[in-house]
């Protein structure tokens, strides 16, 4: 009956210093003595219900402490000592709370974590508060190495804060574990020994060698005289200390008695089962998972805040590169932490990938619309950058040179690329650098070559239709001014054309090779890019061609010789050799030459067959022949014309 009086003081003792199970099995023992024991005395006919109260209070105190608990650990300075403080105050809070059944302590926790993972960023929380609008836009202002380092640090911030969880639920884990493991041994005994569970120590809930308590029964000595054992026990190994209070005494023989101050009887109908225990370590793994996935939610607002008016989309490919790496890096850092794979931060990134993919392609694509309004189609000359970026690429080589200062070097009037002269226009030489940029780019951020080939063939074909609609089409007269397409615009844009398919299989090869094999059919653009450019240029030089046809139209046979249609023509085709013989090479030369005397033979024989006139050697056989003769002489002169077929016996019907 003395230790029953104690009970309560005793129990005050073990709250003081957080021994929360060994103050609710104390009680659970009173109350178990009350019963079987005392049952009857009027003096304690109140402690029960008072006992009961306690419990009721017990478990209030141990929620309070465990979220208190919960939001000191997650609140502190990540980058203080990552050793979790008071390990010992969280097994016994975890084992007390365990021993009550209060199984939604990981709720708690969770809604602590996620506090405490906002709180981290509330600077920049989308969120309508003066504040936190000043400092998003603070952010904003910052240049993009401030503003990375800034992103380097929070996520150094937050992989700590991982790292502090995942250590606080590794031991509310273990604690999990060890109250499992227990429950199994003792349904294990009870299984293998049935004849040592007595129906009065079922009653109490304990069950032979594994109840610490057992000896409390009614079967065993009375409390009192089992505290006073165990207060003699304690004294005695205890030198000097023979007149510790009794309280203290009563609550080492308690501690003793149960084994250890988060010990508890395992037997008891309060325990949870083992489904219940391994559904809590399921949700210790997956309030990991959240962790990992909060910690991904407010680092994207780091992302979000700074491209809301689209500075990331301005960023060069290098910066985005080394964003992308950082983010990279971190989530593999929390997958292997928190054993979950999350989403939105690379989401975020992917997404901000396509913006700045789009905008890349469409300052590009402007850039290249304006240089082509503005070109007067007429031959630049290359500095010799240009020719340095033309031989790096024809050696395979595909990057942009760095920035060098001004070269003193004298531009040449062509680009030679494997010993091929071109004779360019300035629009040109700044496609070839802007496609250099589409290859750099895919060279730094790989996972883009897909959606970046694309972009690159819309601008490719871009070039291809705007050239055309500006010279065939002749659109630069009204676009800049000029007062007609000549053959040497003419043949400047044919000439652009072909540099520009050479390069396509360059930029191809280097694509291929950052593709992943799953998307390698995008490749098929530059086939029809390919197509498109050949036509194009097929249809200046049928252009050019048509150009001499027209001069035939009003041919007529007589004096004086030659022609004026004759001399008109040879007029031309000399003008023509002028003016393309320097910019194509000297067997496209050949070539369109060879096309126009064809035409011409043709057109002569209509004209000779509409004129009536016949190889009968008659006066205006006569006069054609000297026509023809002038004809030959001419173009005999010119340069790299030398295989020209100038046979004109085919001029002349055949007679039946």
């Amino acid at each position: 009956m003395a230790a029953v009086h104690q009970t309560q003081p005793t129990v005050q003792l073990l709250l003081s210093t957080s021994e929360f199970v060994g103050a609710l099995e104390l009680i659970a023992t009173t109350k178990e003595v009350l019963q079987q024991e005392l049952q009857g005395i009027h003096s304690f006919r109140h402690l029960g219900s008072q006992l009961c109260e306690l419990e009721k209070l017990i478990d209030k105190m141990m929620v309070e402490d465990f979220s208190m608990y919960a939001r000191s650990e997650l609140s502190r300075n990540p980058r203080d000592d990552t050793q979790l403080l008071e390990k010992e105050r969280l097994q016994s809070l975890v084992f007390g709370l365990l021993r009550q059944r209060k199984l939604d302590f990981l709720d708690i926790y969770g809604d602590e974590m996620m506090a405490a993972a906002k709180a981290r960023l509330l600077s920049i929380d989308d969120i309508d508060t003066e504040v936190v609008t000043k400092l998003a836009e603070q952010m904003r202002l910052m240049t993009f190495p401030q503003w990375f380092d800034l992103v380097k640090d929070v996520f150094e911030c937050f992989l700590l804060f991982l790292r502090r969880m995942k250590a606080t639920l590794g031991v509310i884990r273990l604690v999990v574990l060890e109250v499992l493991e227990s429950t199994q041994k003792t349904s294990s005994a009870g299984r293998s020994h049935p004849e040592r569970c007595q129906p009065h120590e079922a009653a109490s809930g304990m069950c032979g060698d594994v109840a610490e308590l057992a000896y409390l029964t009614h079967d065993g000595p009375f409390i009192s005289d089992a505290l006073h054992d165990a207060h003699q026990a304690r004294a005695a190994a205890r030198s000097g200390s023979p007149g510790a209070d009794s309280a203290s005494g009563e609550m080492s023989a308690v501690t003793n008695s149960t084994g250890s101050t988060r010990g508890y009887n395992t037997a008891d109908d309060t325990i949870p089962s083992d489904l219940e225990l391994n559904r809590l370590l399921n949700n210790i793994q997956e309030l990991l998972h959240a962790a990992s996935d909060i910690s991904h939610d407010c680092c994207v607002k780091l992302l979000t805040a700074r491209a809301k008016d689209g500075s990331l989309e301005r960023i060069t490919s290098s910066e985005f590169v080394d964003l992308s790496v950082a983010v990279e890096s971190f989530a593999e850092e929390t997958e292997e932490l928190c054993g979950r794979r999350s989403v939105s931060l690379r989401g975020a990134l992917q997404s901000q990938a396509d913006r700045f993919v789009h905008r890349f392609h469409e300052e590009r694509k402007t850039k290249l619309s304006l240089l082509l309004d503005n070109e007067r189609w007429k031959q630049a000359e290359v500095p010799a950058e240009f020719q340095e970026l033309a031989d790096s690429m024809a050696g395979g080589t595909i990057a942009l040179a760095a920035h060098k200062a001004a070269d003193e070097r004298k531009p040449a009037d062509f680009l030679v690329v494997k010993g091929h002269k071109y004779a360019v226009v300035g629009t040109v030489l700044l496609l070839i650098r802007i496609l250099l940029e589409y290859c750099q780019c895919v060279n730094d951020i790989p996972a883009i070559a897909t959606d970046m080939l694309t972009r690159l063939a819309d601008l490719l074909k871009h070039f291809n239709s705007r050239s055309c609609q500006l010279v065939l089409g002749a659109g630069a007269l009204q676009v800049v001014g000029l007062k007609t397409i000549t053959t040497k615009n003419l043949a400047l844009a044919s000439r652009c054309l072909q540099l520009v398919m050479f390069y396509i299989p360059v930029i191809r090869r280097h694509f291929e090779s950052k593709l992943q094999p799953k998307h390698a059919n995008v490749l098929r653009h530059f086939d029809h890019i390919t197509k498109d450019y050949n036509d194009h240029v097929a249809e200046i030089w049928a252009k050019l061609v048509a150009i001499m046809d027209g001069i035939f139209e009003k041919y007529e046979v007589k004096a004086p010789m030659p022609s004026s249609c004759f001399r008109n023509v040879c007029k031309q085709m000399v003008k023509m050799h002028e003016a393309i013989n320097d910019l194509l090479p000297p067997e496209q030369t050949q070539m369109l030459f060879d096309r126009i005397n064809l035409s011409l033979k043709m057109n002569l024989k209509r004209q000779l067959i509409r004129l009536g006139v016949v190889n009968d050697g008659g006066p205006q056989h006569g006069l054609v022949v000297v026509d023809v003769a002038f004809y030959t002489e001419n173009v005999q002169a010119l340069k790299n014309l030398e295989t020209l077929d100038l046979n004109m016996a085919e001029i002349w019907e055949q007679k039946r």
